[in-house]
């Protein structure tokens, strides 16, 4: 169920419910039916308008659903009209599930995360969607179960004796919270020293950003032969993976694969991933991958906004258009002269891969400074150092010492500092 609201045409609403769809099916459940609503503004209790909700649910019935999903994140008050709007229909036989996009993401999450970070920043988002919902809208905590303390049950939002089952349940929800949110912090200090000795290192880090089903992990895979999971799912990938790529004369760069991004997605994900995210912002470019066969204009957009919302909109950013092989020559062509400086590949078929690595190269190039370098004969540990982290142009041997001219990334400059004579 879509709505087009204020600017938004029915063709973008009709993009965003296709992308539902396919979240949809990621989740296990199989699409009936779609509805498309034009409006200036969603209506306050529910979401629709009262007609229209019932002729939704009407409909939804008369197809034997199970559920009704919304592509937006509905309030709490209009998910508790909606499903109250549902369960009291007579021609309903079983309860009809009122979810929202949010809440069908949020599952989607929980089923896909793997490692322990993973899973304590899902259960964070859940949480935080579930505290101000708690009163009334049932199904959205019946999936939550007893895990954060139980007691309420199905006596959240009765009245009576229920408020303070309802109170119990709202602190035992907090009380988790803040425990999560301990235990990433944790977890966090510990991806921090790791990013800060890959810094140290001087390796450059590259890390792959893109529409979620982008390819990220197929490519990935390719280039380095990582041991990733591959589905063609939404958000088969949660949990960030680096693995070292080789680029000429020896030079590595490591490459980071990142959770897919959607439009619309969720606030609360925003925030709970914002720690995985900032290996995104650590990163000294980022690898925007579009698939080429599906609205690329739209992934582009999606994926420009979430990096500006994470404060990354400046980062430096190569694309790349990965699916080519699904592409007619016509569209490929029209593609090309649009984007004159991406790349265009196929990791699923290795097609454009050299020349993917190619623009790598140039691209880590261009974040470099050509530096002059005069360091004594009794400082080999900083030589060596200038080998690891740069391009040597030049070196020679002085009186004093060895002079070299070198491309440094800038953040070795500062630690260079004593010994650059220009740069």
């Amino acid at each position: 169920m879509g709505a087009a609201f204020g600017g938004e045409t029915l063709e973008e609403a009709e993009f965003s419910l296709d992308e539902l769809e396919a979240l949809a099916e990621t989740a296990g459940a199989d699409s009936l039916d779609r509805l498309v609503q034009k409006r200036d503004n969603p209506d306050s209790a529910t979401y629709l308008g009262k007609g229209k909700a019932e002729e939704v649910v009407n409909t939804a019935i008369a197809l034997d659903a199970d559920m009704v999903i919304f592509d937006d994140e509905l309030t709490p008050a209009q998910g508790r009209n909606l499903e109250e709007l549902a369960g009291v229909n007579p021609l309903a036989e079983r309860g009809l599930k009122i979810i929202d996009r949010t809440g069908l993401i949020l599952d989607i999450f929980a089923q896909h995360a793997r490692s322990a970070e993973g899973k304590l920043q899902v259960e964070l988002a859940q949480l935080n969607y579930g505290l101000p919902r708690l009163r009334g809208w049932g199904e959205v905590l019946s999936r939550m179960g007893g895990r954060v303390g139980g007691g309420a049950g199905g006596g959240v939002g009765t009245r009576g004796p229920g408020e303070t089952a309802l109170e119990s349940e709202r602190r035992a929800i907090l009380r988790r919270i803040q425990r999560v949110k301990k235990d990433l912090e944790s977890l966090e200090r510990t991806r921090r020293l790791k990013r800060k000795q890959r810094t140290k290192a001087g390796v450059p880090v590259v890390a792959l950003v893109g529409y979620t089903n982008a390819g990220k992990s197929t490519l990935l895979k390719r280039l380095t032969d990582a041991e990733v999971l591959i589905q063609d799912q939404l958000f088969s990938t949660l949990d960030p993976t680096t693995r070292r790529l080789e680029l000429q004369r020896n030079r590595e760069v490591l490459l980071t694969d990142t959770v897919g991004f959607v439009r619309k997605l969720p606030h609360q994900l925003v925030e709970a991933f914002r720690s995985t995210l900032e290996e995104v912002g650590d990163a000294h470019l980022l690898l925007h991958l579009v698939d080429a066969s599906r609205d690329p204009d739209r992934q582009i957009d999606a994926v420009r906004t979430v990096l500006k919302e994470l404060e990354l909109a400046e980062q430096p950013v190569l694309l790349a258009f990965n699916k080519i092989d699904l592409l007619e020559e016509p569209e490929l062509d029209k593609l090309q002269g649009r984007f004159s400086d991406a790349a265009f590949i196929s990791a699923q078929e290795g097609l454009g891969l050299e020349e993917l690595l190619h623009r790598l190269e140039a691209e880590l190039s261009k974040l470099r400074v050509e530096t002059t370098l005069d360091i004594p004969f009794d400082r080999g540990d900083v030589v060596s150092r200038v080998h690891e982290q740069g391009d040597v142009i030049e070196e020679t041997y002085g009186e004093s010492g060895t002079h070299i001219v070198a491309r440094l990334p800038r953040e070795a400059l500062d630690e260079l500092g004593p010994f650059v004579t220009s740069g």
